[in-house]
């Protein structure tokens, strides 16, 4: 068997990263970076005023100066300022040319057109010009995931248009004579297919355009008929099920049939053992495991790093750690993942607790669940208040 490392590392060197698109800034959250945003021009591109008040020399302060004018948000003075004069100025507005620091509204003593200024150092409330970024300046990088404060920058530095990473288009098959649609009418031995809608909308959560098919029945003909036809449509075909020890395992066969080249053949983890890799001329496939825990864990370990390197990222798992909750006993001969909770306690910690039954195939366990407890082949007990390693999932 191949440790959980050694298979995602195996996976992620098969894995070519897709074409780039440019796309209309709106619709560009989410997405990843293929090029990097330049800003067009300084910001703020021209020295502001930080807050309301007048807008003055420094120098002639303290003492009475004449209001002369006013430069609002958009409606710049016009004018440069002389000698004993001062303007009103709001938030964000342009300095005029002679201005140098700002008397804030509330240290100001007005009459008429008349300012009583008290002493104002130079600089004071003025942010400089491209104090935020200078006009050429790389504002985000490629390889930066789109999340709303980087569209806010993008959008500041004046692009209206970015160069992204194509969606990867996934196609999620899952076959088996014991499964049926929702929906459908199960015969005594059969039960209703859900796997492959948790697979396609975390691929979807995870940045990939999806297609994903009801069940196909345990006939080598017909699963390489259909998967033939979703490799050439897409950039990663994830098969569930139909990859069992025995004259059961229906899908490597039909696979072999359209030139699979097996990499991984197992993994040495549990949940997930089954899952399996393979590259074909037409592309990649990723075999997950038919039980409902065992295909979530196996896409949170696998299917998001391939997704991740196919828009350009690294391909990592990102590990957190967590007291826990409660102890653990001690972990068997395989890498193990445990469906857990985490959150916050009341003084920020975050604290795991894992959900008391693993069985793979129990969905309710996994639907209470946020993250995986990572637990190393044979590790000893763990304690209470012991910290561990953990991967969010949601």
């Amino acid at each position: 068997m191949t440790s959980v490392a050694e298979a995602r590392a195996l996976m992620l060197g098969a894995i070519e990263t897709v074409g780039s698109e440019v796309v209309p800034l709106a619709q560009a959250r989410g997405r990843m970076l293929a090029a990097p945003v330049i800003a067009k021009r300084a910001q703020p591109p021209f020295a502001a005023s930080a807050m309301d008040g007048y807008a003055l020399r420094a120098a002639e302060t303290p003492r009475q100066l004449r209001i002369v004018g006013e430069s609002a948000a958009g409606h710049a003075y016009a004018h440069s300022l002389r000698a004993g004069e001062a303007i009103r100025i709001s938030t964000g507005a342009p300095m005029p040319e002679g201005a140098d620091a700002v008397l804030v509204q509330e240290d100001a003593e007005v009459e008429g057109d008349v300012l009583r200024a008290v002493a104002v150092d130079s600089g004071r409330h003025v942010r400089a010009p491209g104090i935020d970024f200078q006009k050429g300046a790389e504002v985000l990088g490629r390889g930066r995931r789109i999340d709303p404060i980087a569209l806010a920058l993008a959008a500041a530095s004046g692009a209206s248009v970015l160069e992204v990473r194509r969606r990867p288009r996934v196609a999620v098959l899952c076959a088996g004579d014991e499964i049926v649609p929702p929906g459908g009418a199960p015969r005594d031995d059969q039960i209703f297919e859900s796997c492959s809608y948790a697979i396609a909308a975390l691929a979807e959560a995870w940045g990939a355009t999806v297609t994903r098919c009801d069940p196909l029945p345990d006939d080598p003909a017909r699963i390489e008929h259909v998967a033939a036809r979703a490799l050439d449509d897409s950039d990663l075909v994830v098969f569930i099920g139909a990859a069992s020890v025995g004259p059961h395992d229906h899908a490597r066969p039909a696979f072999a049939k359209l030139g699979a080249n097996i990499l991984v053949s197992k993994v040495d983890m549990r949940p997930g053992k089954p899952t399996w890799f393979a590259t074909t001329p037409r592309g990649p496939v990723l075999g997950l495991p038919g039980n409902p825990a065992s295909a979530i864990v196996a896409a949170v370990l696998f299917l998001r790093p391939l997704l991740a390197r196919m828009e350009g990222g690294e391909g990592g798992v990102a590990i957190m750690h967590a007291r826990l909750a409660a102890p653990l006993p001690p972990n068997g001969p395989r890498e193990s993942y445990l469906r857990a909770f985490v959150e916050a306690d009341v003084h920020g910690q975050a604290r795991v607790r894992a959900a008391d039954a693993q069985d793979s195939s129990l969905l309710r366990v996994f639907a209470a669940s946020n993250a995986l407890i990572v637990r190393p082949a044979n590790a000893p007990a763990a304690a209470a208040n012991e910290a561990a390693p953990c991967i969010r999932v949601f």
